[in-house]
């Protein structure tokens, strides 16, 4: 199915790797002093917007959810701080899924791949190279720079060809970045996405 593709672009959090527990621990400690409420309500909009950068989702917590207005500072501070967590837990090779894994570490030998994240990009490349994956990437991308921009920039560049192309995620976020740039979608790791885009992956096949 994939080796048609000459280029495959990854999303990281919950198709390389099972980072859902880390970041919902994330998000509660960074907001430790905030009503026990409120956060829920913030883990409700993570749940349902996996693709969505940290960045987003503390304005989302602020403006949304405690109905005021927060300074672009505040926001880079709450990142750090989830950044500095993330560092600490997401080093854990056990926490990478070995299905994708496998198949990127042998097929990455003969097709291109990228990784188009909505996890902070300078943590997502310390991470990729703490646990040893970063070489199979052409590139390592994240937030920042929404999604869609990401693999605009891609396409804008020429490091890869669009009608040739397909992204493997786990959120309709991922869908709306690979369609609206006109590259094919397969889910992975999220049920309730099958029959959106191209397919769904069950598991990988070397």
């Amino acid at each position: 199915m994939l080796s048609k593709y000459n280029f495959i672009l990854w999303d990281f959090d919950g198709v390389i790797i099972d980072s859902n527990p880390a970041r919902v621990l994330g998000f509660e400690r960074v907001l430790k002093n905030y009503p026990s409420g409120q956060v829920n309500e913030l883990l409700e909009y993570h749940h349902k917007n996996g693709g969505l950068s940290r960045y987003v989702k503390f304005r989302y917590f602020f403006e949304k959810i405690r109905q005021e207005q927060v300074g672009e500072d505040r926001i880079l501070e709450m990142a750090n701080q989830f950044s500095i967590l993330m560092k600490e837990i997401l080093t854990d090779p056990n926490l990478l899924i070995q299905d994708s894994v496998n198949f990127i570490k042998e097929t990455s030998k003969k097709i291109p791949m990228h990784i188009v994240s909505g996890s902070d990009g300078t943590e997502l490349n310390y991470l990729c190279k703490q646990l040893g994956i970063a070489d199979y990437f052409k590139t390592i991308s994240g937030s920042p720079t929404p999604k869609i921009e990401l693999v605009k920039q891609l396409v804008d560049s020429n490091a890869i060809v669009s009608n040739e192309t397909c992204l493997i995620g786990d959120a309709g976020n991922d869908f709306d970045a690979a369609s609206q740039n006109g590259i094919d979608f397969y889910a992975y790791n999220n049920t309730s996405l099958k029959g959106i885009g191209n397919g769904y992956i069950e598991k990988f096949m070397v």
